[in-house]
């Protein structure tokens, strides 16, 4: 099976010279759920805004279904199926429900009744503007709304965030189940590693813009102290995917 997604020694950051990932290489087959961790400042949210192309890239490159994006290129990787749900959400909050999802959706595409399928409390919110939505229904939108856009990769930036982690559980098996469904891929950026491991096939750990582990997600969710020593910026061999 040909990658989705491919980066090859993609550098990322802000300034010319000056990466705060480095020499990052990944190859990503449609369906498969990869868990992107590490601590605060490791430069995952970074690496997500260069795959995209809304930040240019230090170096490397990017294929999507075979198709070379261009640095910094946002609307051509959108294009190609690479899509972002942002830690912000960027919701258009005076706007509904329907009204956000309709403005996502593509012509012969998914369609707000395939989202509900997967979101059916969002069911009832439909004519309530996206501003009064709670943290958890807010969530479910901007995936709902990424996937209006057809993804071949899904890209989600701290689902977690300001969520109770009850909230959580219920949100990412969905995750999961999109995958399966839909075969498209995903790059989930989680702080909550337990929940995040147990919906992934494979799981890679940043710390200071390089990876330091990399395995099968089931295998590193037995041995918590791996990720515990990556986390504080112990380097292990890479295990092959």
């Amino acid at each position: 099976m040909s990658a989705v997604l491919e980066c090859s020694g993609l550098a990322a950051g802000y300034a010319k010279g000056r990466p705060c990932v480095r020499d990052f290489d990944l190859e990503l087959q449609p369906g498969e759920v990869l868990s992107l961790l590490g601590p605060n400042g490791a430069g995952k949210t970074t690496l997500l805004m260069t795959m995209t192309g809304l930040i240019p890239s230090l170096g490397g490159n990017v294929t999507i279904a075979g198709v070379a994006v261009k640095p910094g290129q946002a609307r051509a990787s959108s294009r190609a199926g690479l899509v972002l749900v942002p830690d912000d959400r960027a919701l258009f909050t005076g706007l509904t429900v329907k009204e956000n999802l309709e403005l996502a959706g593509r012509r012969g595409g998914t369609t707000v009744a395939d989202v509900l399928g997967y979101f059916p409390a969002l069911g009832e919110r439909m004519k309530v503007s996206s501003g009064m939505l709670s943290g958890g229904e807010q969530q479910m939108l901007a995936v709902g709304r990424a996937l209006m856009q057809d993804p071949k990769v899904l890209l989600i930036d701290e689902l977690s965030m300001g969520l109770a982690p009850v909230i959580v559980e219920a949100l990412l098996p969905v995750i999961r189940k999109v995958a399966d469904d839909t075969g498209a891929a995903v790059i989930l950026v989680e702080q909550h590693v337990r929940l995040a491991l147990e919906i992934a096939d494979t799981a890679i750990v940043l710390a200071h813009g390089v990876e330091v582990l990399r395995g099968p997600a089931g295998e590193l969710a037995a041995e918590p102290e791996r990720i515990e020593r990556a986390y504080l910026g112990g380097s292990e061999a890479k295990t092959p995917v």
